[in-house]
């Protein structure tokens, strides 16, 4: 009874204060609030939405402050489809998803990955088997690097799930197995590793995914207390040059306490659902929004 009436008062408190979106809990009601999380009575939070409308682009942001109930999963797909079908086949019956993003890099000529995707402990796209990736000699000073770009991990820690955003060579840490991952890059926070994972070259001028320049963008990131962000940027209609830079995506990002953040697929890939609704990033030529077909995609269900 008196966790109950713990709960129903800090529940009170937070109505009366108007503190139901992300504004931090007073200290007091932090404790009640860690007393009834141990209790297992802590309410779960469920997937946040907002819309940063700026000059030249909108920015969708997807805030999963509860990533332990609301798991954020990878899911693959054989023949190349829209995100909302492969969310659909993944995640069954009206209002099953509560986000879903497009994700890793995959060739649109012969619908393979280039990107390495694991699902529920197992490899299920692996770019070496890709002879158009491995076997282009214009990639092949940069292939080592390509085969070993940075992924959205999820992994099970001794029943708890747990996130991150590491190179692909990077060991499991000890106590964890990797559930799912799906490789992407380059990494935006804390710091850009553009050169390192072979998406640029000074010396050549190779920028493979025109970094500086404004597009479409997708991104997702980790908070210091243990989010993960969805990002995805909109071209705006009318307005030239649209969309963002990578680095102004990682200030986006940094802004809203994103201290890791890793560059997905963008241009006419970037698509974010939420809800029922699904936004899409890039505009074609007369304006409007593309729906490009993609691989692999990040995706989180509701809860029943």
């Amino acid at each position: 009874m008196r966790s109950t009436s713990l709960l129903s008062l800090v529940l009170g408190l937070v109505a009366a204060l108007g503190l139901l979106s992300c504004a931090p809990l007073p200290t007091e009601a932090n404790a009640v609030m860690e007393e009834a999380d141990a209790l297992g009575e802590r309410p779960a939070v469920p997937p946040r939405y907002e819309t940063i409308a700026l000059a030249s682009a909108t920015v969708h942001v997807v805030t999963i402050a509860d990533p332990v109930r609301y798991l954020v999963r990878v899911a693959v797909v054989d023949e190349l489809a829209r995100v909302d079908q492969i969310a659909a086949e993944v995640c069954e019956g009206e209002g099953c998803v509560a986000a879903a993003l497009n994700a890793g890099f995959f060739d649109p000529n012969n619908g393979l990955t280039t990107s390495y995707v694991v699902v529920d402990g197992a490899l299920v796209a692996d770019p070496r088997q890709n002879q158009r990736l491995v076997g282009n000699p214009d990639l092949a000073s940069y292939m080592d690097r390509i085969l070993n770009r940075s992924e959205f991990r999820r992994y099970n820690c001794e029943g708890t799930p747990s996130y991150a955003i590491a190179l692909h060579r990077a060991p499991v840490p000890n106590g964890c197995s990797l559930v799912d991952a799906v490789g992407a890059g380059p990494q935006l926070l804390p710091q850009d590793t553009s050169v390192e994972e072979g998406f640029v070259d000074r010396a050549t001028g190779r920028d493979a995914l025109g970094s500086q320049s404004a597009n479409a963008r997708s991104a997702v990131g980790l908070t210091a207390d243990g989010s993960v962000v969805m990002v995805m940027v909109a071209q705006v209609p009318g307005v030239s040059p649209s969309g963002m830079t990578m680095a102004q995506v990682a200030e986006v990002m940094r802004d809203r306490g994103v201290i890791q953040a890793l560059n997905l697929d963008g241009g006419s890939s970037s698509t974010l659902i939420y809800g029922d609704t699904i936004h899409y990033g890039r505009l074609n030529a007369s304006g409007e929004r593309v729906q490009r077909p993609v691989k692999s995609i990040l995706w989180v269900e509701n809860l029943p």
